[in-house]
Parts: structure tokens; C-alpha cells; sequence
């Protein structure tokens, strides 16, 4: 019997595990999707979400069209989180490392394995996506592919259910204002709703029917981005709990506020690509500031978001970086401007400008909350001016390494 390999990264695999609260030993119905529809795309008889902790293995998803059974730990699985790429194991029988292995030799009499590793977003193998087969087999690349793609889908909803249950604890920080609350329930409820839906959809979708390789990936594709987005709203929302609570981290320093700002450019232009907006950034000398970096480009990626989504197709976003008399970032859009009686409150948590609810344009209303407090954060200020029908303005000043040392 092959002895279980341990990598090099087990206790941060572990506890990431644990975090996650994975290791539960009942199957869930998202997980069983992707397992029955990586039994269809390689069609073997069993296939199984397979995560691995210290002390056995915890399947989270399965489908067995062969009422095979398998119920003793996978022997193949630990190579897999070892070598961290696709295993497959043709003819198990000879093969040293499994012949004696009892999921071989036994009842189940399994003779094929093929696997790929669960990587979370911290780089930790969690476990495997695998199909078993009682016969010898072999599987092609694209094949292979496929396993390891819907193997980061197990990933991210391993992700997602980590996320949803914090999710629990905002809404429990925010039960204390009650009309707070019912604006909250009532955009942020959609929002959620609204990938989760999409998401669960297209897995019946493909469990249920009888799909072409280009459709399935279509589907995929789908999955992936509502996956993305869901991800960025929670993301969001645990930001400005943490930002509400003042339990986030703050580590300022000396940095180039135009640095900051190029890279933050650079991270939004692919949404303004898609939304045909054009986005130019004026940053080139360097301005030093005192602040976190990070949370920075937290701040101004929200007012760029804005910025690039309140902005027809064809409109433009600009954005300049000056450091006198003071550092200073201004974000100039051609967007659909501000009515003058919501600016007083648009910076106010999950705040929806009547004009965006009735143009239905998505969002939570946490954007510009998050950057006020990031800006109070660092004793800096934020200052907005507006005009319907001719865009915004949106000014963030952040104090000098001198101003901070003097």
C-alpha cells in the first residue's frame, strides 16, 4: 500500500483548509454538478471532488454511474497535491506506487485514475477533481484540460462559501441601523442574487443537457465571470466592514502617489475597453506621499470603476496627478453627472442615486463610501463636483511625507 506524500507547504495547507471550513464530510449539490459533468466529458463511470486533510479524505462532490461505491480514501489523490499538475494513473494494477493499494485490489476494483489539484488562491493544494474508471484507459489533452479547468471552479466555490458565510457577519454588524440595513438587504440582495443565479443556471444547464464542446465552454466562460464578480462584491463589502469597524490593517509609507495611479490605470483599462470608454491618465512626475499603497489603489480603483461605468459608450475618463500645492488626484469623467441633491450623499454606505436605480446600472453603493474612509484613513480629503448630463469630477488629497513629518 502506497504511503500518503506530504508537500512542502502541509501546515499552510491545512490551516487554509480549516479556514475554509471545507472539511465537511457530506456532498454538496454545486460540487456534485461539476463532478457529474467531468464524468461526462471523460466519460468514466465515477468522479469525485476529493479534498485531502490531515486525518482522511473528504469528498464534497461525486457522481457514480457504476455503482461502484467508493468509500476508502483515494490513493492517487495525495500524489496529485504533491506533484500539483494533472495525474493520470492508466492501468493501476501496474503501477508499484497503487497495485497493492485496496481500492485496486478489492471490491471497488479500480484500474484508472485521472486528477487535477485544487489550487486555492493563496497556492495551497486543497484537493483534487478526479475520474475513476474500473477498465485501463487512457485520457487525450484536452481531456486533461478540462479537468484542470473545472478544478479552479472547485476552487472558487470553495472561495464563495467561505465568503457567504463572513457575508453573515456584515449583515450582523449592520443589524444596528435599521434603515442602513433594508438599503442594504434591498441592493445588495440583487446584486448577490443576480451571479449566484446566472451561475447556478448555467451548471444545470450543463449537467442537465446534452452540450457541444464550444457550448460547454461558452458556459464556462459564463460561470467564471459572474464567479468574478460575485467575488469582487463580497470583497467589497468585507472592505468596508473591516474599514467601518477600523480593523483593517493601515501601514503607511513613503510612495509615488503617479506610480499608484499608473497602476491602478492600468488595471481598469480592460473594463473601459469593454464599456467603450476612453481612459488616458496624466502621471508622469513623481509625487511622493505618506500612505498605504494598497488601500490607495483600493480607493481610487472604486472612483475609476465609477468613473468608467456612469460613462456612456464613446465618453471619456481622465485622470491627473499633481503635487501642487498639495498631492492631488482628480478623476474627470463625460458621464451622466450627479443630481445636486444626491451629492451630499453619495459617499454614504450603500447610497443609490435615484438616476442610477432607474437606468437599472448595477452596483452595491459601497464605492465612494469605501473611498471616503480610506482618504479619513490617511487625513486626507475628498471633494466631488458634478453636473447632469456633463460628468463628474472627483478630487482625493493625500498629505506629503513632509506634512507628515514636520
Amino acid at each position: 500500500m502506497t504511503h500518503r506524500p506530504l508537500p512542502r507547504d502541509e501546515v499552510e495547507r491545512l490551516y487554509e483548509l480549516d479556514e475554509l471550513e471545507a472539511l465537511e464530510p457530506t456532498a454538496e449539490p454545486r460540487f456534485d454538478a461539476i463532478a457529474e459533468l467531468a464524468a461526462q466529458l471523460c466519460q468514466t463511470p465515477v468522479a469525485l471532488v476529493n479534498l485531502v486533510g490531515a486525518d482522511g479524505q473528504y469528498v464534497k462532490g461525486r457522481a457514480d454511474h457504476g455503482g461502484i461505491g467508493i468509500d476508502a480514501p483515494i490513493p492517487f489523490c495525495p500524489h496529485v497535491i504533491m506533484g500539483r499538475e494533472v495525474l493520470e494513473v492508466p492501468d493501476a494494477p501496474t503501477d508499484p506506487r497503487f497495485c497493492d493499494d485496496p481500492v485496486v485490489t478489492g471490491k471497488a476494483g479500480l484500474r484508472f485514475y485521472a486528477g487535477a489539484p485544487v489550487i486555492s488562491s493563496r497556492g495551497h493544494a486543497l484537493g483534487t477533481l478526479c475520474v475513476l474508471d474500473v477498465r485501463p484507459r487512457r485520457l487525450t489533452a484536452a481531456h486533461h484540460q478540462s479537468l484542470v479547468t473545472l478544478a479552479g471552479y472547485v476552487a472558487d466555490l470553495l472561495r464563495l462559501r467561505y465568503y457567504s458565510r463572513r457575508f453573515g457577519q456584515v449583515i450582523r454588524q449592520l443589524h444596528e441601523a435599521e434603515e442602513l440595513k433594508h438599503q442594504f438587504l434591498r441592493t445588495v440582495n440583487h446584486e448577490l442574487r443576480t451571479p449566484l443565479t446566472a451561475i447556478s443556471s448555467y451548471l444545470e444547464l450543463i449537467h442537465d443537457s446534452d452540450l457541444d464542446a464550444d457550448a460547454e465552454r461558452g458556459f464556462l466562460g459564463v460561470i467564471e465571470r459572474n464567479s468574478d464578480r460575485l467575488l469582487e462584491l463580497i470583497d467589497e463589502l468585507l472592505l468596508l466592514a473591516s474599514l467601518t469597524a477600523r480593523t483593517v490593517p493601515f501601514q503607511p509609507e513613503r510612495v509615488d502617489l503617479a506610480a499608484v495611479v499608473r497602476e491602478t490605470v492600468v488595471e481598469t483599462v480592460g473594463k473601459a475597453w469593454i464599456n467603450d470608454v476612453t481612459l488616458t491618465a496624466h502621471a508622469r512626475t513623481e509625487v511622493p506621499v505618506w500612505a498605504d499603497a494598497r488601500k490607495l489603489r483600493q480607493a481610487l480603483g472604486q472612483v475609476l470603476d465609477n468613473a468608467v461605468k456612469f460613462t456612456a459608450a464613446g465618453g471619456q475618463v481622465e485622470v491627473s496627478v499633481s503635487g501642487d500645492p498639495v498631492p492631488t488626484v482628480e478623476v474627470r469623467d463625460t458621464g451622466m453627472g450627479i443630481p445636486e441633491e444626491d451629492l451630499p450623499y453619495v459617499v454614504e454606505d450603500f447610497y443609490r442615486a435615484r438616476e442610477a436605480e432607474q437606468r437599472a446600472i448595477g452596483g452595491s453603493g459601497v464605492g465612494l463610501a469605501i473611498v471616503r474612509k480610506v482618504m479619513r484613513m490617511h487625513d486626507g480629503g475628498m471633494h466631488i463636483t458634478s453636473e447632469p448630463g456633463a460628468g463628474t469630477c472627483v478630487r482625493l488629497v493625500l498629505p506629503s511625507p513632509s506634512a507628515q513629518h514636520s
